[in-house]
């Protein structure tokens, strides 16, 4: 971005931070109530976590918000990457623009992923992988678009 990469990021609530928005981090952000920053790289810890760019690494908290794309570890009570999210999400409620990996909550939701969805509820548009709860739906299948316990598309 414009501002450069700083290693480290304080937010009480945008825009009460350190670093400006329009930074990236690439080290640690300890997000008081609200920490928005550019591209997040490193462990982003706080209540509401927002990259309005990409995120690659660890985020712990209530709520997890990244506009582009994730890779790491989203743990928050709820995940949201608007972009294609590799890795993990865990949490009550997970959503992924795309991607590849696990999510692991209580409803799992992506346009197009690959992987494992974990939960009582798991939802997808294009799917390819293993969905393993009460609720299965891929809106897009080949076969059968809703089963509940298991529901796959290789």
């Amino acid at each position: 971005s414009l501002a450069g990469d700083k290693p480290l990021q304080l937010a009480l609530f945008n825009p009460v931070q350190i670093v400006g928005e329009d930074a990236s981090i690439k080290g640690i952000r300890l997000n008081l109530i609200y920490g928005k920053n550019d591209n997040m790289t490193g462990l982003d810890l706080g209540l509401a976590n927002h990259a309005t760019g990409d995120f690659g690494g660890l985020q712990f908290g209530i709520v997890g918000i990244v506009d582009g794309g994730g890779f790491g570890w989203q743990d928050n009570f709820i995940n949201i990457v608007k972009g294609d999210m590799e890795g993990l999400q865990s949490g009550a409620y997970n959503a992924a623009g795309g991607g590849k990996g696990v999510q692991w909550g209580l409803i799992n939701t992506s346009e197009g992923f690959k992987g494992l969805q974990l939960g009582f509820v798991n939802m997808a548009r294009r799917y390819e992988g293993l969905q393993i709860g009460l609720i299965n739906v891929i809106h897009d299948a080949s076969g059968h678009p809703f089963l509940p316990i298991v529901n796959w598309q290789f």
